[in-house]
Order: structure tokens, then sequence, then C-alpha cells
């Protein structure tokens, strides 16, 4: 610096100085110091007011969003936080998988030291990185949130931790705005508060939300997720899988591999590149190597996939819908009952109503456990049978109404079959067939579809009852001809076919071959002790008032049907002693924390007496083993004591077949959903044979899965009480002499207090006439010749036989040796009036034959020669006779009251005389005729006989003479029909004990009437 510069430097300097020592200079700075210091200190103090008043208007507003929500304790949140829908699982019996049942989302819980490592760490990285750091929120977010909520940006972010995550699924909504973000912030950190962190994980990782499985059902949390995505459990999954499943929850239904329709989607790019994304983070925060890395992000994870998986609700249609409704009707009494109902008030409509909307919904939500009694391998093999099983018979048109366009339409019907396995002691459903298609028809025909049950309600209805009663015992004896019972309108019940009457028949041979009016009359004998009420204690749901006063039900005809399971059901208490056990199929409902808040209780009800119980049984034995059921025990694996009954309802729309051993009842029912007859062969069998057979291969199938069940040791065994009586055949009384020497003994057991004390009294002796196989008391004006000595069924008896409703009294004793020389009384022939117009004969090979005479009151026949009478032949006899040497021939008919025809035309023999080694021979018959002719004389001064022929000789063929014995062509002819005969009535009358030839193959069957 030169002099100059300085010099000037130091005269500014000097200025400065006298400036700031100046008086006014200073006074004025003072003045301005203590305005800029004041306006400082106010600015200070504004600003510290400004960002106090800030804060407290922005607390006052978050405390304005939350005033609305409850301070909640530990207790409330843990309650609403794992209040998590879950699907409830269902089992067979001993505790094998059956699958979930259907729900909108399906849910499985697990718990977090189940899950694996790599799922925890892909689901932390990719969702909330700190979250092990945080107390719940992150101040960034909630910074960004109220900036967002103020200047209204148009996009708005949601909660970015895990448990603000949780708090919006599980107690808030989706909905984005501050009022949620605001209560979520407060919630998000009282749970972090009170839990644990790996409690909040656990819980989120059991409620996100998943996409869909390879069923197409919806999936939410990680265990459905891995199962039902790659089917392992959680805690197998693999690193590439378990980024996976992390990548699903930011668009669960975009990212997931799965249709609707439970198909792989076409294009996986949107999830596979999820899953990368998810790879990159987890090895940003450390939580993979390099390596891991690479090997994971090359990996093809669409191998893993697994295909389409068939539901239960698929792959068991009946069963999972049985289930269901069985536990929606058990959860709703049992919700009912918890709000202090009974069960009873359950039949106010909407009340029901309204808690089967509530059990509905717990069942899907709740996570139950339903423990079944259903055997899965008997039920499979059932459902294998009756999808092979090739003789149900032929499609059927029917017209229904479209569901949808409610137009009537004509569709093609199968033969639908149903079936029931139960096991008798407990009532456990062991098995059942619902039907053939699904698909086809949806109802179920073992538990839902009601029909007639034909010949099956007879033991139930009829003959159980009616030994209970002591009306009825397996020796109680009724008509078996055509009858008409009085009525509003007259009833008149037919046996099958029209056929098969026996003219009396005892309670054991009428069960055995199906007779219908046999049962009709002895329900009539108990209709006014109510009998239906039996049913109703044996599980018969929908029995009514008007089936009480039906004659027709002991037929089956009951007004609403009735199902497979409770026929079966009911069958069970005739092996259970007489003790009804209801059938069942829930036998447990476990919640998800293990309380048992259901199981199935025995409770037995009694019905009939082990007597009564134990000789329907014996009865119904002789169905399987000789009666309408034999035909069945050639098909079977096995050999058991089976007791049971066919049956076949109205117009043949129905086919039945129930049988009890003593450890389990089985039946089946095949039949069209728009009833139509099953009449009619297919592949060479007839519809009761249909049945039988299908069947016999379905118990079969159970027999083979576990034939200690099918297959006891043990047979029914008779209890005390029971004892075996001779009877007379015709009135169920003890055997009086007339009843023994007709031939009509017989012998069953009987309840002791109920057997047969008084004795028989239904036998006078008489005399009859015979027409063709019929007979009829002979009146006192009747031609003696044409009489039989024999005995006359007493008129006192026969209300107890039921004979006051026989069309036809001569048809209740018919001929044959069977029935001895036995008529009913009150069958008589009626004199028409009129004397019977005369015959037309004819001669051939020197045999005069001719017609029965179409006058229904006469009685036998006079043959003459040249004007003299040589013989005489009643109605009941062949219309033959032998000419034994030349002449002229006509014949007369002679009527009830002893009227004669007038000659039929005449006819000339040329046969020569007999030698006189033949004329010895014919005198000397001639002589022994005289004899007996003789003592009948003295017994019957009245006699008409010609001759001195006996009534009685002319019965024996061996005392015939021999003018009118039929020649050995006619001989032979009918001496084999008669041994044909006698052949079928021995089998017919053979005693129980030897009727249990097991190749014995019967094909009957019977028509039940409404």
């Amino acid at each position: 610096m030169n002099n100059n510069q300085k010099d000037r430097f130091q005269t500014a300097w000097k200025q400065i100085t006298r400036f700031f020592k100046n008086e006014k200079t200073q006074k004025n700075a003072r003045v301005t110091y203590q305005v800029i210091w004041n306006l400082t200190l106010i600015l200070i103090i504004v600003g510290v007011l400004g960002f106090s008043f800030a804060g407290g208007v922005g607390a006052g507003y978050f405390a304005a969003l939350v005033k609305d929500e409850p301070v909640r304790s530990k207790e409330d949140l843990k309650k609403d936080i794992y209040n998590y829908e879950e699907t409830s699982e269902v089992y067979f019996a001993d505790d094998v998988y059956l699958g979930k049942l259907k729900s909108d989302l399906e849910r499985e819980e697990v718990s977090i030291d189940k899950i694996s490592e790599y799922l925890k760490n892909a689901v932390i990285a990719t969702e909330d990185e700190y979250f092990y750091e945080h107390d719940g929120v992150v101040p960034k977010a909630i910074l960004r949130a109220i900036y967002q909520e103020f200047t209204n940006a148009s996009v708005q972010s949601g909660g970015s931790t895990l448990t603000q995550q949780l708090i919006k699924n599980q107690i808030l909504t989706n909905e984005v705005s501050f009022d949620r973000k605001a209560k979520e912030i407060l919630l998000a950190l009282r749970v972090e508060k009170f839990f644990e962190k790996e409690e909040i994980l656990e819980t989120y990782l059991n409620v996100s939300t998943l996409g869909r499985n390879s069923s197409g059902r919806n999936i939410a949390g990680v265990e459905s997720a891995a199962e039902g995505i790659f089917g392992v459990e959680a805690k197998d999954l693999t690193l590439p899988q378990s980024a996976f499943i992390a990548g699903l929850p930011q668009s669960p239904f975009g990212y997931t591999p799965y249709t609707q329709q439970g198909k792989l989607k076409d294009n996986q790019e949107p999830g596979l590149n999820r899953m990368k994304t998810v790879l990159k983070r987890m090895y940003s925060n450390g939580y993979i190597t390099k390596e891991e890395y690479d090997k994971a992000s090359a990996y093809d994870i669409t191998k893993d996939f697994i295909g389409k998986k068939a539901l239960p609700s698929e792959k068991y249609p009946w069963l999972t819908t049985e289930i269901e409704k069985r536990s929606i009707e058990i959860l709703s009494v049992s919700l009912a009952k918890e709000d202090g109902y009974e069960e009873k008030d359950l039949k106010d409509k909407d009340l029901k109503a309204q808690y089967v909307a509530l059990a509905d919904r717990n069942l899907r939500q709740n996570g139950y456990q339903i423990h079944t009694t259903v055997n899965k391998k008997i039920y499979d093999k059932m459902q294998e049978v009756t999808k092979n099983y090739p003789n149900f018979g032929y499609d059927k048109t029917a017209q229904v109404i479209d569901p949808d366009t409610k137009e009537m339409k004509t569709v093609s019907q199968p033969v639908e079959a149903g079936a029931i396995l139960i096991e008798n002691k407990t009532g456990k459903i062991i098995s059942f067939v619902g039907g053939r298609d699904f698909k086809q028809s949806q109802t179920n025909h073992a538990t839902g579809s009601l029909r007639s049950n034909g010949s099956t309600m007879k033991p139930l209805l009829v003959y159980g009852p009616g030994i209970e009663l002591g009306k009825i015992s397996p020796g109680s004896v009724t008509a078996n001809v055509p009858i008409t019972i009085p009525g509003n309108p007259a009833w008149s019940p037919g046996n099958y076919g029209g056929g098969s009457f026996t003219g009396v028949s005892t309670a054991r041979e009428a069960l055995k071959n199906s007779y219908n009016i046999p049962a009709a009359l002895f329900y009539k004998k108990i209709i006014n002790l109510s009998p239906a009420s039996y049913l109703e204690k044996m599980g018969f749901s929908t029995v009514t008032k008007e089936d009480y006063s039906n004659l027709s039900m002991s037929l089956g005809a009951m007004k609403n049907g009735v199902t497979v399971e409770e026929n079966v059901n009911a069958f069970g208490t005739f092996a259970n002693s007489g003790e009804f056990i209801d059938a069942y199929m829930i036998d447990k409902i476990v919640a998800k924390d293990g309380k048992v808040i259901y199981e199935h209780k025995v409770k037995p009800v009694d019905v009939f007496s082990p007597q009564a119980a134990y000789l329907t049984l014996d009865m119904m034995r002789d169905v399987v083993n000789s009666g309408t059921a034999a035909s069945v025990r050639n098909r079977l694996a096995f050999s058991s004591d089976w007791a049971g009954k066919t049956g076949t309802s109205q117009n043949y729309w129905d086919a039945w077949f129930v049988a009890t051993n003593p450890n389990v009842s089985f039946g089946t029912w095949l039949g069209y959903d728009t009833p139509k007859s099953l009449k009619g062969t297919y592949n060479g069998l007839e519809y009761n044979k249909r049945n039988m057979y299908y069947w016999a291969d379905l118990i079969n199938a159970a027999y083979k899965v576990d034939p200690k069940l099918i297959d006891p040791d043990k047979r029914f065994e008779m209890p005390g009480g029971i004892v075996s009586r001779s009877f007379c055949g015709v009135s169920g009384l003890l055997p009086s002499s007339a009843c023994q020497k007709a031939g009509l003994v017989k012998s069953d057991l009987f309840i002791a207090k109920y057997a047969p004390s008084k004795a028989d009294n239904s036998f006078i002796d008489g005399q009859y006439v015979s027409v063709g196989s019929k007979r009829y008391a002979a009146l006192p004006q009747t031609p003696g010749e044409f009489t039989s000595g024999g005995f006359m069924l007493n008129p006192d008896s026969f209300a107890d036989i039921g004979l006051q409703y026989v069309n036809d009294p001569g048809s209740v004793i018919p001929g044959g040796e069977k029935s001895g020389n036995v008529v009913g009384a009150k069958a008589k022939l009626n004199d028409n009036g009129k004397v019977p117009d005369p015959l037309s004969i004819t001669i051939s090979n020197d045999k005069i034959t001719w017609g029965l005479h179409p006058e229904g009151d006469v009685v036998g026949y006079r043959v003459y020669k040249d004007g003299k009478k040589v013989a005489s032949i009643n109605a009941g006899e062949s219309l033959v006779y032998k000419v034994s040497s030349g002449g002229s021939y006509y014949v007369t008919a002679v009527d009830i009251v002893g009227k004669e025809s007038a000659p039929s035309q005449r006819v000339e023999s040329g046969a020569k005389k007999t030698s006189s080694k033949e004329d010895s021979t014919k005198n000397k018959d001639d002589r022994e005729k005289d004899k007996i002719a003789d003592k009948i004389a003295d017994k019957k001064p009245n006699s008409k006989e010609e001759n001195g022929t006996s009534d009685k000789e002319k019965d024996k063929d061996t005392n015939k003479d021999k003018d009118k014995v039929i020649d050995k062509d006619i001989d032979k002819e009918q001496n084999q029909d008669k041994e044909n005969t006698d052949k079928e009535d021995t089998e017919t009358d053979k005693d129980k004990d030897t009727v249990n030839d097991k190749d014995k193959d019967t094909d009957k069957a019977e028509e039940e009437e409404e």
C-alpha cells in the first residue's frame, strides 16, 4: 500500500469512528437494536406458539377421528384378531380324513413353528422390512397419509406394516380414508403393546387372502396355499415356493396360477415376475445368499403346480351333502339351546330358519372337525358296485318341469337305487348308496326319498305289533282267498298275480310267501289298537293321522311314504331284542380349540318284548331260507343268520329287500324318480331278482372289507318265555281229534302266555259235495250218491279266521289230499230253481265223456245203459265212463237238490261181453260192494245209492267198479298230474326245519295294492 492509499484509509476510519462516537448516532443505534431484538423475540414466540397451535390442532383432529373407537383390552383384541374364518373338516369313521366342506373361502390354521423359515422371511422382506424394529407404525407412512389427506391426493396409500394390514383385515374395513387410517394406527400401536411379534406374524400368515387352489376354490392362509397350490404342508415349502406364495397378497387373483375351474392359467408371467421380485428383496435384505437367489430365480416353479384336485363334494357328493345337512341340523338345535330355547320350539318355521342359517354360517367359518360313522372302504366299494351293476333295468321317459323355464319337458330317467347299512347295537350308518349318478339326480335315495315300502311294512306294522299285542302268533290262521272288507269304499286286496290262494294260511306261511290277504285280515284284527304307533316308536317321521285308520297301510300304502334309512333302521329293532336304536351319521363335532361341542349318545326306545321280536325274526328267516327272498342265498359269498322281507309297491313302482342279522341291517330299493312300473325282465331277470341280486352284490362287497362286522359268528338267540305248541291248521287252536283225523295238525312257536289253551271246535261231522276242485256242504235234499262224509268247519269259528269277509266260502278249503275231507259249513251251493239242461256226450274207444255242466248247482251225473242206471259220478271226479259191454247209453245231470236233467243223446257201444274169468272177478267185487252197502244202509236208510256202492268206496280208486275205471292212458295222465300236485303240496308243507336247502332258488314275488 502507498502513502496516498494509507492516508485515505486512515481518514475514512477517523470519520467512521467519529460517527459511532457521535452522541446522536449512538442514540439511534440503541433504538434500532431494541427494535430488531424485539422483532426477533416476537418471531420466535410466534413460531413457537404457531407450532404448538398446529400440533394441538393435529392432535385434536386425530382425537376426533378415533373418538368412536373403543379402548380395546388385550382380550378384546385377541378375540378380534384371531376371529377368522376357517373351513370345517370332515372325517370318515376311525379318523380317516375325507376333506373340507364347501365354503366361500378355504382356510386352514397353522402355528408359526410349522411354517417354513423361507416363507416367513419372504413375507417380511416383501411386506414389512422393518417389522422387527417398529412399534406397529412407520412415521413416514403417517406423514405420507396426513399429506395425502390434506392435499386430497389422487393416490392414497394404505398401511405399510404387517400389523396395520392385520388390523385392516381383521377389525376394520378396506376403506381408504384418514378416519380408518387413524383407527388403524391407534389399534396397531395397542396390538404391538400386547402381543409378541411372532404372534402377530402367525396371525397375518393365517388370514392373508392368497388366490385360488387347484380345485378353483378361494383360499386364505399359507397352509391352504401350500396344500392347494403345491400339494405340500407350509413347513415343507422350498425357497421358490415360499417366494411365490409371499408375492400373492399384493394381487391374489392376478398372481394365482389357477382359474375358477381349477385349471392352470395359460399366462403365468404375472405370478412368476412377482416371485422374482420377492426373491430380489429377500436377497437385498440379507435373507438369502447370491447363490440361493440365482438358483431360485432360475427355478421353473410351474412344474410344482399340482393338477386339478377333485373337491370332496365332487368325489363324494351324496356323502358331503348329507354330512352338511345333518351337521347343520345338530348345530341349529345346539345354538337354539344356548339361547334358551328347547328343541320343540324349533317347530316354529321362522325360528327354525333363523337357527339353520346361523348354523350353516358357523359350519363354514368356524373350522369344526366333523367325525362321521361312515366306513370309507365299504362306502367306496358300494359306490363301485353300483357303478358297475348291470341289471338295474331299462331307462324310461318321463314328463318333468324344467327348473329354469318352468315348462314341461320329456326326459329319460334310469332306474334309481338306494341302499343303507346300519349297525344294530349302535345305530351307526356304516355306508349307503344315494343313487347312481349325482349329475343325473341329486336326490339322496337312501335318506331323502319318500316311497311306499310295500310288503316290507308287514313285519313292522302287522306281525310285530300283532305278536306283541297277543293277537297274532306265527301259527295264527286266517283266510287266504278273495275277500271284500266293507267300508267306504269297500276294499278287496289281492295277492301277487291275482292268485296264490291257499284257502287258509298261517301267519308264518303268509309272511314267508308275502300273501297280502292274510296280512290285511290280521291287520283288521288289530287296527283299533293303533299299531301305527309302533312305526313312530321306530323312527318313522312321516306317519299321519290318516295312516292310523288306513287298512291298506298293512301293505305299505302310507300317505307320504318312508325313506330307505327309516325302513332299514326299523328292522334293526327286531335284531336288538325289541329296542329301537335311531340311526346316525355324525359321531361328534369338535371346535378348532379341541372342545367337543357335540357327541352322539345312543337312546334306546322300547318297542317290542324280546319274545315278540324273536318270533317276528324267526318268521322272517323263512322269507330268506325258502320264501320270496330265497334266490338271494345262492348269491352270497358267506352264510349268516339273515331274517328279512321283500316288498313291491302298487303298480310295481318300488322294489325292496330289507334284511337283518345279529350285527347289521341292510336294505335296498329300486325305482324310478317319476314312479313307473319295474315289471318285466331285463337281462333275463324280473324286477324282484334284479333288486335282490343288487342287495347281494353290495353286502358281499362290504363283507370283503369287514367280514367280522357283516358276518357275525353268533345267531339270533331265542329268549325265555317262548314255547312250541301243536295247533289246528284251520283255527290256530289246540288240535281236536277231528282236526287230527283231518290231517291238519301243525306246530309252531308261541309266546308262552299267548300259547293256545282252548281246544279247537272248528269241525263238525257232515257231508259235502265236490264240484271241480271245490267242496260245498251237502243239503238235506242232496242225493247221497253224490255226497262224501267228512268234516265241516263250524260256523262259530268263521269270525276268528276272517271268513265273514270271504267272497266264496267254498274256496276256503280247496280240494286235495293236504286238506283232508274238510269243507266250510257256509260253503253252500244255491239251487237255481230249474231242472238242469240235458248234457251232450261223446263216445270213442268205448269211453263216454262229457264236460262240466255249465249250471253251477249240478253236483253229479248218472250213467244209464239200456234205460238202467249203471253208475253215479260226482262233479268232482273225472267226467269219463268206460263202457264194459255193448248197449245204448245216455247220461243225466243232477243238481244240489236232486233234480235230474232229461237224458243226453244216446250213444251205442259194440263192446264185447266180459269173459267168465272177468265175470267172476266182477261178481266178487260186486259181492264186496254189497256187503259195504248193507252196512251203510243200516246207518243211512234213506241212501239212494245204486248197486250198494258206498260214498267212501267211491273215493277209493282201488275199490271202484271196473266198469267205471278210466283206461290206462287216462289213468297214467291223471296219476302223473296227481304226482305233480302231490310234489308241489309236499314242497309247500315242508316243516320249517327242513326247508333250509341252500340250493333252493325260489322265484316268488308279491304285489301290494293301495
